[in-house]
């Protein structure tokens, strides 16, 4: 495992796990930084869920997870709009994950004259909520997502992500959000800060090209893409963006 690195961020499907199944990679890349002490967060653009949920689910692949080691989406955009606005009046679109960080960060919800209109993953979704968002953003409100992601990865298939839904009230609006995820600097930023690591020391680790990978590539992180999900080697050949490091399995990190 190369000593260079004294911190990790390191997303969850497709490299910890794919679907119901864990990857034993991942279990390998988690168990080495917990026997050598290096601090690591577990970093995902799902919205919809507490740092809870998503410690419970890892735990059950087997991974030494807790709450305090979770850094969603949502957490990132409640820290965003808590720095600039300090206590908005926010009209949410999400599930529970994203309202509860926005309560978290003293954000009050109102479907009048709101400050922003913040965006997660609802599968919920109406028309109506559309209605709403889109006469708020037309009043001035701020427009944001918590992240672009268009397509969802479940066991069924790629369903509608929350990029989609925000893609229907940017057209009717003529705005675009201002995005939080992954592979955009916010979440990267309040991660890092988290985490207590510099950039030039951490390392992000990924099977997203185009979200991971990306992401380090923005805020100037080293990434590792390893092939177990989302990107494919014959991908990653005729791409632009450019992994510090690649590999087939996590397992391969320790000889490096």
């Amino acid at each position: 495992m190369n000593q260079r690195y004294r911190g990790y961020l390191i997303d969850l499907d497709g490299t910890l796990f794919r679907g119901r199944e864990v990857i034993e990679g991942g279990l390998s890349l988690i168990m080495g930084l917990e026997k050598r002490g290096i601090p690591y967060l577990y970093l995902t653009n799902n919205a919809s869920r507490r740092p809870e949920q998503v410690a419970e689910r890892l735990q059950a692949f087997g991974y030494p997870a807790q709450p305090e080691q979770v850094v969603t989406s949502a957490q990132a955009t409640a820290h965003w709009m808590r720095e600039r606005f300090h206590r908005p009046a926010v009209y949410a679109i999400g599930e529970e994950g994203l309202q509860e960080a926005l309560r978290e960060a003293g954000c009050t919800f109102s479907e009048q004259q709101p400050d922003a209109v913040v965006m997660g993953i609802d599968r919920s979704y109406s028309y109506e909520k559309m209605k709403t968002a889109c006469l708020a953003i037309r009043a001035g409100a701020r427009f944001i997502g918590t992240n672009g992601d268009l397509a969802l990865p479940t066991d069924e298939g790629l369903l509608p992500g929350n990029g989609s839904l925000i893609a229907g009230v940017a057209a009717a609006t003529g705005t675009q959000p201002v995005l939080i995820g992954k592979p955009e600097r916010p979440i990267m930023d309040f991660a890092l800060e988290r985490l207590g690591t510099a950039p030039e020391e951490t390392l992000v680790v990924g099977d997203n090209l185009m979200t991971d990978i990306q992401a380090g590539v923005n805020a100037g992180i080293d990434t590792l893409l390893v092939f177990s999900g989302v990107t494919t080697p014959a991908e990653y050949r005729q791409a632009t963006i450019q992994a510090t490091h690649t590999c087939d399995d996590l397992r391969e990190w320790e000889y490096l």
